[in-house]
């Protein structure tokens, strides 16, 4: 059964809000010179994103927890969500983003408020190529993102008769979803710093733009399109890909 447009609202904000929260501040307390856990490296990070991602997951089960518009599109392009609630679920997803961005903020305000390098928390919250060149950066993430969403399709609990994301179902439950997520990571995420969800870019670089950090480095607007279109692009493609391999 679908979930109602209240669920989704309510339960997206909130899985999304948790999976920021932890997700950028895995990555705030490995950057941070006053944290406990600082230079705890990436495979830190990777970590601490997909079990970012089992978390918000977990809270989010009514309303199918996709946490991300390029999951609610591939699901969507395979006729495993209804498209009349596709803007539901983005843009409750881009509001639990912004709200989780800020709450890292808050939780390191003071770490930030003494930070020798305000400039170079900008990665905090939203990501970058390590060699810029647009074209490629897309590819990059357009091949992450189809990745965790044809995985997500070809899941028990979703390539069977159920309408909406239901890995609590499934054997490995919202765990497969953070070992996926933590695979990408150490293995496609070194050119980009894989954002594989627009709303998980996006939204924080807004809130960081208002984040009243001192001296804090570019917002990098030139380069937010990419990890919006790239994402988009690999989501629609897995769901394309599902569509027409389902029945083989």
């Amino acid at each position: 059964m679908s979930p109602t447009d209240g669920q989704i609202w309510l339960w997206e904000i909130i899985g999304t809000a948790v999976l920021i929260l932890l997700g950028a501040g895995v990555v705030a307390g490995n950057q941070l010179l006053k944290s406990t856990v600082h230079k705890g490296g990436p495979l830190m990070i990777n970590i601490g994103w997909g079990f970012a991602v089992f978390a918000g997951a977990s809270i989010a089960w009514k309303s199918g927890a996709h946490l991300n518009p390029a999951v609610t599109l591939g699901l969507a392009v395979a006729d495993k969500t209804e498209w009349s609630q596709v803007p539901i679920y983005i843009c409750a997803q881009f509001i639990g983003a912004f709200i989780g961005a800020m709450l890292c903020y808050l939780a390191f305000k003071k770490n930030f408020d003494v930070e020798p390098h305000p400039e170079d928390t900008r990665g905090i919250f939203c990501t970058g190529p390590q060699v810029k060149n647009y074209f490629w950066n897309v590819v990059t993430e357009v091949i992450g993102t189809f990745v965790l969403v044809f995985w997500i399709l070809q899941s028990p609990a979703i390539s069977g008769s159920g309408d909406t994301l239901d890995l609590g179902n499934s054997g490995l439950g919202y765990a497969g979803v953070a070992f996926v997520v933590l695979v990408i990571g150490n293995s496609l995420g070194g050119p980009t710093g894989y954002a594989i969800n627009p709303a998980r870019d996006l939204a924080p670089r807004i809130a960081y733009a208002l984040m009243p950090i001192k001296g804090k480095g570019s917002r990098e607007w030139n380069y937010a399109w990419v990890p919006v279109v790239g994402p988009v692009i690999g989501g629609i493609l897995a769901g394309l890909l599902f569509a027409v391999t389902k029945n083989v």
